[in-house]
């Protein structure tokens, strides 16, 4: 998923020095599984993406959504290592991984980094030039409603009879909730075959669920599997991956400090479904924005000029196609059962899609999680609605 789905406009990139013939080695490098080879990684960078730094030493997180990347301030980032991080390498000089490889630069701590001609220009947008320091945060960071936890503890000791009274940390603008209010109904009948077919083969959700998606991982597995993805797309270091609790959906890709963020839901990540998770967010949304920089339609002038439409319902569809594609059992039950829920929620109250999701999901803790993201937005959800 990729924070706020309006159109990715791009600037050109500034002008700099020409860059080393070192540094030109470095192209992109797709998994030996995933798609079409991709465009080489860009000849210079007005500004580098830093790896990530430890909590202590950053500032209040700044979040913006995926399409409206920026760079602000000109200077160069100070990279940094961190024994929590993807992109970190443990105790400095303690690991193997730690050592430069070819064409690749260290820094004075030890850790490896890569040149800065072979990472992705990020341009400022038209609609962030001339903006002040004052923003909002995301849209769909912004929809997580800040009384979350209070109001399912209510709802659950209702036994699933009240409707949730969202609070949020900022009113949603009208315009947004009008323009995101309607829900489709066109594959309705496509979504409920899959979510019937998983039924069918496993009896339950929670069935599916063990045996597709396999235990539960630590923190120290996620950041294994992570690593590992990273160095098979060539990427380490440009991603900054964050673990957190707090997410509503599995997975989220924004732009934090400058550095394009993923953040991945602990609760939601299993150890055959974390991978997929991956390339959806990093094999197909990160990459896929990095391509689209250096065409010539990477700016609105230039869809309209090729006349291109938005890119973004493409995508997410190829996505989540991603997600599941090399899996044993390559069923789209979330997608199926996420827009179902939408569709249903369009038309219910928050307690009448709680019940009426019963008849696929026993667990209420899973439907739960699917009635909020359905009704995320509302403030009550009694009455019938989706954002």
């Amino acid at each position: 998923m990729v924070l706020d789905s309006g159109a990715q406009v791009y600037e050109q990139a500034p002008p700099s020095p020409p860059a080393s013939p070192s540094s030109l080695g470095h192209r992109l490098k797709p998994s030996d599984q995933d798609g079409t080879p991709m465009y080489p990684w860009p000849r210079s960078l007005a500004l580098p993406l830093a790896l990530s730094v430890s909590s202590a030493l950053q500032p209040q997180p700044e979040l913006q959504s995926f399409s409206e990347l920026r760079l602000g301030q000109r200077g160069h980032m100070r990279r940094s290592e961190s024994t929590c991080t993807i992109n970190g390498t443990g105790r400095r000089g303690s690991s193997t991984q730690g050592r430069a490889l070819p064409r690749q630069g260290r820094n004075p701590g030890g850790g490896t980094l890569r040149s800065a001609a072979s990472l992705p220009h990020i341009a400022k947008t038209r609609k962030d030039i001339g903006r002040g320091s004052s923003r909002s945060p995301c849209m769909l960071v912004a929809l997580r409603p800040t009384n979350m936890d209070h109001e399912r503890d209510k709802f659950f000791q209702s036994h699933y009879t009240y409707n949730p009274q969202f609070e949020y940390q900022e009113p949603m603008p009208m315009a947004v909730l009008e323009k995101y209010c309607e829900a489709s109904g066109q594959f309705i009948h496509q979504a409920v075959g899959i979510i019937e077919a998983v039924l069918e083969k496993f009896g339950t959700y929670e069935r599916f669920e063990a045996a597709t998606g396999g235990q539960l991982l630590t923190k120290c597995q996620i950041w294994s599997i992570v690593r590992k993805y990273m160095q098979k797309e060539g990427c380490v270091g440009e991603v900054v991956v964050q673990l957190s609790e707090d997410l509503l959906s599995q997975a989220v890709m924004m732009v934090e400090n400058s550095r394009p963020t993923l953040a991945i839901n602990l609760t939601g990540a299993r150890q055959y479904w974390l991978e997929g998770m991956l390339r959806h967010e990093i094999g197909t949304h990160y990459l896929r924005g990095v391509n689209n920089a250096r065409q010539p339609w990477h700016n609105a002038e230039g869809r309209l000029q090729y006349g291109l439409r938005p890119a973004n319902p493409t995508e997410e569809g190829l996505a989540s196609l991603h997600s599941v594609l090399f899996r044993k059992q390559p069923f789209l039950w979330r997608a199926a059962l996420l827009y179902y829920t939408i569709h249903r929620a369009a038309h219910m109250s928050f307690r009448q899609l709680f019940q009426d999701l019963a008849r696929y999901v026993q667990d209420a803790d899973v439907r739960w999680e699917y009635c909020v993201r359905a009704k995320r937005g509302q403030m009550d959800t009694s009455v019938p609605g989706v954002l």
